[in-house]
């Protein structure tokens, strides 16, 4: 019989240059994975390996890092919102380089169609017999990693494109269903509504993705790093660290990742205090207008597992809970004109929920 073991120690601060190598030691209940000793030991130190590849371009941003990570090892797709010139498509390029994922970038316009994301059909001839026949050719969208730029550049009928995308993992068209490529992640990046020439994204696609990751300006020192490692010559690049099985191997991983019942009573409670109707929290109850459904708990409860497997548990605690929160149900929540009038945001009722449903 394989040995199973379950790491018990963090995997060292987000903020060191090098992060520590793991220290995976026996704990007192046994992880139910079918991975031996060994091959767990090697899929896990790949996680501040990846971490740290990425941090050879990206300056900072630990806490968005953490987030897009906990991302691709939930299994969902993250959105990146904040002002040009903060590198969220230079975070995605980056990311797909060092996890030697196949790769494809699509610049959402307002002229773009759900054909240029999707694929169309064309009209092939068999040059041995001569007959002719439509032929699906696949689009951007039929990559490991797609990265989906300025997504709210392009009007609502192409956005709506990666509805079954998003839910399904995979396209139908004329009536053939065709897989994507497992495993599929997409990145999309978007400026803030404010910004001229944009289309809000409708509530059914933001709920499919999994985290709402506001990106904000980097510490003078971080912006002085920035300055001298892109104003000279050359720069580091990342190197592959993780490919699709390995990826894909996490994925299950995550899932094995212990909860227990009180924090997903926890979870359960937070979540419908979203909702107007009967919630206990007075800032909801005042400025809510809808909230958010049960994917947003099965988000949480998954995100929770995935950031304890990144920092080196086997187990999801209630700070997992709390950190992922916001990134989880602020895309989620909807309040009503007085909360705009009162300039309240929805991170302020997540700010709330979190002070007033207790452990």
């Amino acid at each position: 019989m394989r040995d199973r073991v379950a790491p018990a120690n963090n995997l060292g601060s987000r903020g060191s240059p090098r992060p520590k190598k793991p220290d995976f030691g026996p704990v007192s209940f046994c992880f139910p994975t079918a991975l031996t000793e060994q091959e767990l030991h090697r899929l896990l130190d790949k996680l501040p390996r990846l971490r740290q590849e990425i941090g050879k371009v990206i300056v900072g941003q630990h806490e968005v890092l953490d987030e897009v990570l906990v991302a691709l090892l939930a299994g969902g797709h993250a959105l990146l919102e904040g002002v040009p010139g903060l590198a969220k498509t230079l975070l995605v390029r980056t990311l797909a380089q060092a996890t030697d994922l196949s790769f494809r970038r699509i610049q959402f316009t307002p002229d773009l169609m759900p054909t240029d994301i999707l694929g169309t059909e064309v009209l092939e001839e068999d040059h041995a017999t001569g007959r002719r026949s439509f032929q699906f050719v696949r689009g951007p969208v039929f990559a490991n990693l797609v990265l989906a730029d300025e997504i709210n550049r392009t009007p609502p009928k192409t956005q709506a494109a990666l509805l079954e995308v998003m839910q399904e993992f995979e396209v139908t068209y004329a009536g053939q269903t065709h897989p994507l490529p497992d495993p599929f992640f997409l990145l999309a990046t978007q400026n803030p509504i404010e910004q001229a020439g944009t289309y809000p994204l409708p509530e059914a696609q933001l709920d499919r993705f999994l985290l709402y990751i506001r990106i904000g300006y980097p510490s003078e020192q971080e912006e002085l790093a920035i300055l001298q490692g892109t104003t000279g010559i050359g720069g580091q690049q990342p190197e592959p660290v993780v490919g699709a099985a390995e990826l894909s191997q996490l994925r299950r991983l995550v899932r094995e990742v212990s909860i227990s019942p009180e924090l997903l009573q926890y979870v359960t409670r937070l979540v419908r205090a979203t909702r107007p109707e009967g919630s206990p929290v007075q800032f909801i109850q005042d400025y809510g207008r809808w909230g958010a459904g049960p994917r947003a708990g099965q988000a949480l409860v998954l995100c929770a597992k995935a950031r304890a497997l990144l920092h080196g548990r086997f187990a999801a605690t209630l700070d997992d809970v709390r950190q992922l929160a916001a990134p989880v149900l602020r895309h989620r929540l909807l309040l009503n004109f007085q909360a705009e009038a009162d300039r309240l945001t929805p991170d302020d009722a997540v700010a709330a929920l979190l002070q007033a449903v207790k452990w």
